[in-house]
């Protein structure tokens, strides 16, 4: 059994994240915020501040210690394994049309990996050790897009050829504001650029803002899904996303000899609850909506418990 300062400790990790959600939460319930501010907060964390955050990390990140093949190996096999077995059990079991299934198991495949993974790692690890963390934030928006995209344009029955789907693909990268500021940063740091030093300071200040508004606006966004009738599918996906996925990945970190500050970092991010991304996804075809948003929620609470029992063994 651990010690109960152990437990405190994690406690004191996870909690004040949670708390902060739970405030959005409580705010929209309460009536004290409506949607549409809570839509502009989460707007000005999306497209302004957490674009800087990622801007100021990407510029200033050693690429050759952050980008390790093997941690790119262990968690994108881990996402991809999860959103496989989502995909055919959603297909078969729940008898869902191949388009249909990868809407839901889409979301087995996306964590939420920047207002959920960063803060929970800043806390439990320490902003100096968030290297590997900001890697695969770099780089898991593309890659998820890519399989999500493609595996829709082929499975469902009106899909668009390959040329019309590798287009959509470019177009959603490219007009994704975290992209931008990813793409900007690496874009310094390649070039060795010395931004002056007011620019630096006013992004700072806006990146500092950023995860308590988008986790305060998480909150108030959650308002809107419920545990409709697709909490099986829900079920199931929190179960592979919060469970086994980082099960996996730590066990191929092991395998693959990583070093333990890198594994610990991929298997707690592996272990968030599927992102709002996952319901965008799921809206941009118009398939498993229901699925998608019973997910977001289920897992976001069940994620309170889970990422305190990884804390634990990690």
């Amino acid at each position: 059994m651990p010690d109960f300062p152990v437990l405190i400790d994690i406690l004191d990790i996870v909690a004040p994240v949670f708390v902060v959600v739970g405030a959005g939460y409580l705010a929209v319930r309460s009536g004290v915020f409506s949607d549409e501010p809570i839509d502009q907060l989460m707007k000005f964390a999306i497209q302004i501040a957490i674009p800087c955050l990622l801007f100021r990390a990407t510029s200033t990140i050693d690429l050759v210690s952050a980008f390790d093949w093997r941690m790119l190996l262990a968690y994108y096999a881990a996402a991809i394994a999860s959103f496989v077995i989502t995909f055919v059990i959603v297909k078969n079991y729940f008898k869902r049309r191949p388009g249909e299934a990868v809407g839901v198991a889409f979301a087995a495949l996306f964590s939420n990996l920047v207002l959920l993974g960063l803060p929970i790692s800043e806390r439990a690890w320490g902003a100096d050790s968030l290297a590997p963390n900001f890697a695969l934030v770099s780089v898991n928006a593309p890659i998820c897009y890519l399989i999500g995209i493609s595996a829709m344009e082929m499975l469902r029955a009106d899909g668009r050829n390959a040329a019309e789907t590798a287009r959509i693909v470019v177009q959603a990268m490219f007009r994704n504001s975290l992209m931008i500021g990813i793409g900007l940063g690496f874009a310094v740091n390649l070039s060795g650029l010395a931004l002056p030093g007011p620019v630096v300071a006013a992004v700072d200040l806006l990146a500092r803002a950023s995860l308590p508004v988008a986790l305060f606006a998480l909150g108030g966004v959650l308002t809107r899904y419920s545990l409709s009738k697709s909490l099986g599918e829900a079920g199931l996906i929190s179960f592979l996303s919060l469970i086994m996925q980082p099960a996996i990945t730590l066990l191929l970190g092991r395998l693959l000899q990583l070093p333990e500050g890198t594994t610990r970092s991929m298997v707690l991010m592996a272990a968030m609850a599927p992102g709002l991304n996952a319901y965008l996804f799921a809206s941009m075809y118009n398939r498993g909506l229901d699925a998608a948003a019973s997910t977001v929620l289920l897992s976001t609470v069940s994620s309170v418990f889970s990422v305190s029992a990884w804390l634990l063994i990690l």
